[in-house]
């Protein structure tokens, strides 16, 4: 069997219309790393319970689609993660476009001594508040050497020596799991990159179609640590999911 080298793992819940925008970006990056690597990748949709045509779709573009019927994003990335066959895990979301040089730039990362890291994203929203919010919190993380899930990746190994994602976090289960990477590689003496040369493009759906007020009231560092693992506190989240 030839063993893929690199699995793209995409949590999608309902994610039908938003697949044939994104998932070519993801497509075209592996491509261009495989062509220049020789190796063979693959990518893996994780359908969470969605009631529309999400697994038909992500076939249809050559994913192969894995179910997992518990909506916690975190479980979901570890159902895609434990599915993988290869030694590199490269994490991004249904919604997200990579750069075409996303997946060679991060494999050559873990190439050459990084357990893991990450690609910042760049939000464009149309309203300024929403801009503005977007702007504290690419501050936030750079002062506190955090990185977002859109777009998150480890070597297998340093996946299940850290446990990957906790399950029992609905919300910020991406900045626990990049905070025990980076401790990880501080204690092997390994390095965890940002690739700050690089950014992905997350959807503005959320920030176009909330008010900035709200979304302001979901994304402080105060909410962002309250009661993560609560399904009523995060059901804006899972529940009312913007599409």
């Amino acid at each position: 069997m030839n063993i893929p080298g690199l699995t793209v793992v995409i949590p999608a819940h309902n994610e039908a219309a938003y697949l044939p925008r994104y998932l070519p970006t993801v497509l075209a990056s592996l491509a261009q790393w495989e062509a220049s690597s020789g190796e063979r990748g693959e990518v893996i949709v994780v359908d969470n319970a969605s009631t529309d045509a999400t697994a038909d779709m992500a076939a249809s573009f050559g994913a192969r689609v894995i179910n997992e019927p518990v909506r916690s994003i975190g479980r979901v990335r570890n159902t895609g993660a434990t599915a993988a066959r290869g030694p590199r895990l490269f994490f991004t979301d249904a919604d997200v476009a990579l750069p075409v040089e996303a997946l060679k730039a991060a494999v050559a990362a873990m190439d050459t001594g990084a357990v893991g890291g990450a690609i910042p994203p760049l939000y464009t929203p149309d309203r300024l508040g929403a801009r503005l919010l977007c702007a504290y919190w690419d501050h936030y993380r750079t002062l506190h050497g955090g990185a977002q899930g859109v777009a998150q990746f480890a070597t297998a190994t340093a996946f299940e020596t850290i446990g990957g994602y906790r399950e029992d976090l609905l919300m910020s289960e991406d900045i626990d799991f990049f905070a025990r990477l980076t401790a990880h590689g501080r204690a092997t003496n390994a390095s965890v990159k940002i690739l700050d040369d690089l950014r992905v493009r997350p959807s503005t759906r959320r920030y176009d179609q909330w008010s900035s007020l709200r979304m302001l009231w979901w994304q402080n560092p105060v909410t962002a640590r309250l009661r993560l693992s609560s399904p009523r506190i995060w059901r804006h989240w899972y529940e009312t999911t913007v599409r």
